[in-house]
C-alpha cells in the first residue's frame, strides 16, 4: 500500500467513527455515564413517590372523615392539593415526623381519580 492509500483509509476511518458517535448520541438515544446516572437517579425519585403515594391513599382511605375530607380535597385548587394532603398527615409516613417529599401532590392525584 502507498502512502496516499493510507492516509485516505485512515481518514475514511476516522470519519465514519466521528459520524457513528454523531449519530448515536444525537439519534441512537446514547448517553454519557453522567446522564446516565441522572436518569436512573429520577427513575429511582419517581418509582419511590409512586410507592409511598400509595401508603399515602391508604392513610386517606383509614381517616374517619375521610367523605367530608375528599369533599375539601375536590374543591381545593389543584396547587393547594399537596399541601392538603400534608396538612391532613396521609403523606407523613408511618414511623416519620414530616411529610415525604413530592408525595403529596401524587397522592392527591390517586384520591381524586380513584373516585372517578
Amino acid at each position: 500500500m502507498n502512502s496516499e492509500k493510507i492516509k485516505t483509509t485512515l481518514w475514511g476511518a476516522a470519519g465514519g467513527a466521528a459520524l457513528t458517535i454523531a449519530l448515536g448520541f444525537f439519534w441512537g438515544g446514547w448517553v454519557t455515564g453522567g446522564t446516565a446516572l441522572e436518569m436512573a437517579r429520577e427513575s429511582a425519585d419517581r418509582a419511590v413517590v409512586e410507592r409511598l403515594a400509595t401508603i399515602c391513599v391508604d392513610q386517606f382511605n383509614r381517616d374517619p372523615m375521610k367523605v367530608e375530607k375528599f369533599r375539601v380535597l375536590k374543591e381545593e385548587g389543584s396547587w393547594k392539593r399537596r399541601e392538603y394532603v400534608e396538612k391532613q398527615g396521609w403523606a407523613t409516613m408511618p414511623g416519620e415526623e414530616a411529610p415525604a417529599t413530592r408525595v403529596g401532590s401524587k397522592c392527591a392525584e390517586l384520591i381524586l381519580q380513584a373516585a372517578l
